[in-house]
Order: structure tokens, then C-alpha cells, then sequence
């Protein structure tokens, strides 16, 4: 077992590496949500060898934010630096102190950025200012600025329209690992040999996060890692969930109702129906809170088939999010052994919910099963209410979470079902399929072939029901790379 070895992210480290290799100075900005390993990315790819390194400090005033830089410039200039009484004087003694390397490759660390812009302090300003009069001047610099506040790396760096309007030489998305990283990171990293299934509950409580991975005890069984992370007296993820949003979001209130509510609905809401929920909470600001909990991976926007814009849903997909408001939001009086004892049928509740985000987070492995990666593939969903027609035929309400509508005119219908063994079809399911596809059919006036396709965790059960599925995608199948 290696400590210090990095999983995955070839293809962040390959950027970084043909950046390094490029003589002009040049303005990296890394972003994705918290404890995702985007600090230990930059740290492993540069051993930790930087000719200045600083990370803002959360909640801290100006002054302290200050205090700490002009500590970190002391440190790594050797130099008794005045304490700055602004950013810009902070910028301009990092500036000379820069200058004065001879080194034909600098480079440069600023951590958590977004922490560093409090309140009337003009950071932004500054960082501007230093990087187009000075700092993008000096060949072979790399300077790598890093937040966890991905809404504002987008909207305050990567996408500002004044001063640092298109500076940024590349931006790099560190996104959490998929079931394939997950499974790597225990064995590789934490020595922990679980099975297959096992992983896949592990990352339906935590979703692909290193930090909260790197928690888990090779000597414990499965749930008593997660009785001790999650349900005994000061355990270290109980409260995470609120500290994630207050360091995410300056208002983090807002968004905490707005998961909460969206929560509530499998299928997700629209924009209005989220409106509603919230006593008709400002259009605008609830546009903007929603966009920034997409890009920081706690919703994710979807259409229904055949809609546009106007018919966008926003649903839940974060599956630590969706762990922490099932089972400890609202259960304060837990014993340390809850998740050892839970019951299995409390459990199932949540666990096909949670299984269908597993999949919306693998699209891409279902579709490698299907053989279809090159094939242009738009994933969308599709409901329908129980109705009458004029005729007096009834039509069932129906809800398919998942479509992947193929350029080579085939739907695939993916039903996922979270399984302990072989799924089996029994006679009344297959009735709900064929009723479900004929719905579809009818009121989409779609003429492209559909195929029953079914994730499900250990595959499909050979009966005399199981031809009306097409092809079945298994739990191994979701562990590609």
C-alpha cells in the first residue's frame, strides 16, 4: 500500500504537465467542490516544490488573511516584509520578491481564492491588477490559483468580464471519482479489499469523495466505518453537510432549502415548482442559486423528451447530500450502531433512489456497454400523468428516469433496479413495461425503435419474462474505467 500515489487524474495531470512545458507565463485556474482532491493534485504533480504557496483561511477578516500571507512570503523569501495594509501592497511585495528568482520555471500556489475575497477588501482588483502589469510579463511563470467555491472561480476568474477577462490560459475541473476510482483508491491507497457491492453502497452514501474515503479503517467491516463516520458521539461527517454548504456559499441558507425541497421528488422539480415550494422566493436569485448548486455538483439539469428550455427539471445527484437528508437531517436521537442495525426495508426506501443517481452518474459506462460511445446519445427523461383520451382509452402515469435518445434513431428505456441478487422479471412488471413503451409511444409520436435496457446490480434472471428486456447493464459493468 502507497501513501503518497495519486488516483486518476491522468488527464488533469497531463494539462499540467504541457503547461509546465510552455515558456510563456500562464494563469491555471483549478476549481470543482470541496474535498474533492483538487489541493492534493496540485501538491503531488509538484512535490510540493513551489517558490510560493498560500491558501485563504475560511472566515477570517482581512486582516488576519493578510497577516497569514505576509507570514507565507517571509517564509519562502527568507526576507522581514512589512505587513501589508491592502491586497495591492500584498501583490506588490510578492511581485518583487518573484522578481528577484532566477529560475527559468516559477511557480506560483494560491489556494482557495474565493476565501481571500472578503467583504470590501477589492481583492479581485489587486489579483488583476498583479497578474496583467506584472506577473503574465514574466516568462516561465506558472501560477495555479485553486477554489472550492466553484460558482465564484466561474463567475468572479474563469468567466470575469472586467480585468481578468480571458487571462485564464486554462481552467481544469476536478470532478469526484466514478465507481472504477473508488474502488482503486481503497485497494491502492487504504488497503481495503471490499466487494463490489459494498463499494457501490460506500459511494451511494458518499458519492466519489477522497477526503471522506480516506477516512474509512482498513480493520473495521463496512458498516462499522460508517456507524463511526456518521452516527457516534463527535463523529466526523455528522456535521459535514452544513460546514460544506456555509464554505460553499456566502448565503448558505438558500441553498440549503432549495436541496431540501428538490430532495423531496425523485424526478426532480421545475424552476416554478421549486418557486412554489419556497412561498415564490425572487425568480432571479433562485436562478442563480440553483445554476451555482449545479456547478458545484449538488443538481444536475435535465429536459424532458421532446421539451425545451421551458421544460427543464433540476434534480438531486449529489449522493452524500441525499444520504445526509434521509437518514441524519431529521434523526438527532440515532444509537453509534444505527447503520449496523438499520432495517433492511428502511433501508431499500432510499437505496433505489439512490442507485438510479449512481447511474446518472455513469452514463458513460452504460453507454460503453451498449456499445454505443460512438453513437450521438442525448439522455433526457420522460413523464406523463394518468389520463383519458377522448376515444375513452386510459393511459397509466409514467415516469422513465432515464432515456438515452441515439443519432442512429434507437431509444434505449433504461429501467435500474437496485437488486441484492439477479433481478428477475416477474409477469406483472413486464405488463408495466409494455404499458410504459406504448404510453411513451403514443403521446411522443416518436418513430424510433425502443429498447428495454436493465441496470441492475448482479443481472438479469432467466424466466419466461426476461425477452421483453433488450440488454442488461451490471453493477461490474458501472466499475469501468
Amino acid at each position: 500500500m502507497t501513501k503518497d500515489i495519486i488516483i486518476g487524474r491522468e488527464y488533469e495531470q497531463h494539462i499540467l504537465q504541457k503547461i509546465c512545458e510552455e515558456k510563456e507565463a500562464r494563469l491555471v485556474a483549478i476549481y470543482g467542490r470541496r474535498r474533492v482532491g483538487k489541493t492534493y493534485l496540485v501538491k503531488h504533480f509538484f512535490n510540493e516544490k513551489f517558490d510560493f504557496f498560500f491558501t485563504g483561511s475560511f472566515e477570517a477578516p482581512m486582516k488576519a488573511q493578510l497577516t497569514l500571507f505576509c507570514d507565507a512570503l517571509r517564509k519562502y523569501s527568507g526576507k522581514n516584509w512589512p505587513m501589508p495594509k491592502d491586497w495591492f501592497e500584498a501583490f506588490r511585495q510578492l511581485w518583487d520578491y518573484l522578481s528577484s528568482i532566477k529560475k527559468e520555471r516559477i511557480v506560483v500556489f494560491l489556494d482557495e481564492l474565493p476565501w481571500m475575497d472578503t467583504p470590501k477588501s477589492k481583492f479581485i482588483t489587486a489579483f488583476g491588477y498583479f497578474w496583467n502589469s506584472w506577473a503574465s510579463t514574466r516568462n516561465g511563470l506558472t501560477l495555479i490559483i485553486c477554489g472550492s467555491a466553484t460558482s465564484w472561480m466561474l463567475d468572479k476568474i474563469i468567466g470575469d468580464p472586467g480585468g481578468l477577462y480571458g487571462r485564464v490560459f486554462r481552467s481544469i475541473y476536478v470532478a469526484p471519482f466514478n465507481l472504477h476510482e473508488v474502488e482503486q483508491f481503497l485497494i491502492q491507497r487504504k488497503g481495503i479489499v471490499w466487494n463490489r457491492y459494498q463499494i457501490l453502497e460506500l459511494y451511494m452514501i458518499m458519492g466519489g469523495i477522497p477526503y471522506y474515503l480516506d477516512m474509512l479503517e482498513k480493520t473495521l467491516p463496512f458498516n462499522k466505518n460508517i456507524d463511526n463516520l456518521f452516527y457516534r458521539k463527535g463523529a466526523p461527517l455528522r456535521t459535514e453537510y452544513d460546514f460544506l454548504f456555509r464554505s460553499l456559499f456566502k448565503s448558505s441558507i438558500i441553498y440549503h432549502r432549495v436541496v431540501e425541497v428538490v430532495a423531496k421528488k425523485n424526478k426532480g422539480l421545475t424552476l416554478k415548482e421549486i418557486k412554489d415550494s419556497l412561498g415564490n422566493y425572487n425568480s432571479g436569485k433562485l436562478s442563480e442559486v440553483i445554476n451555482n448548486l449545479i456547478k458545484c455538483d449538488f443538481l444536475r439539469k435535465y429536459y424532458s423528451y421532446g421539451k425545451k428550455e421551458r421544460g427543464a427539471i433540476y434534480q438531486l445527484t449529489d449522493p452524500f447530500s441525499l444520504y445526509h437528508l434521509k437518514f441524519i437531517a431529521h434523526h438527532s436521537g440515532q444509537d453509534e450502531y444505527f447503520w449496523s442495525n438499520i432495517k433492511e426495508s428502511v433501508k431499500n426506501s432510499w437505496a433505489g433512489y439512490a442507485f438510479e443517481q449512481v447511474c446518472l452518474n455513469h452514463i458513460d459506462q452504460i453507454r460503453a456497454k451498449l456499445s454505443i460511445k460512438g453513437v450521438l446519445t442525448n439522455a433526457c427523461a420522460w413523464s406523463s400523468p394518468k389520463q383519458v383520451d377522448n376515444d375513452g382509452t386510459e393511459w397509466p402515469g409514467v415516469q422513465i428516469d432515464l432515456l438515452l435518445c441515439r443519432g442512429d434513431h434507437i431509444i434505449d428505456m433504461c429501467e435500474m433496479k437496485y437488486s441484492q441478487d439477479s433481478y428477475a422479471i416477474t409477469g406483472e412488471y413486464e405488463q408495466i413495461l409494455r404499458e410504459r413503451q406504448g404510453t411513451f409511444v403514443h403521446f411522443t409520436k416518436t418513430k424510433d425503435a425502443i429498447h428495454t435496457i436493465l441496470v441492475t446490480t448482479y443481472g438479469l434472471k432467466q424466466n419466461k419474462y426476461s425477452g421483453s428486456i433488450y440488454a442488461t447493464v451490471t453493477m461490474d459493468d458501472l466499475f469501468t474505467p
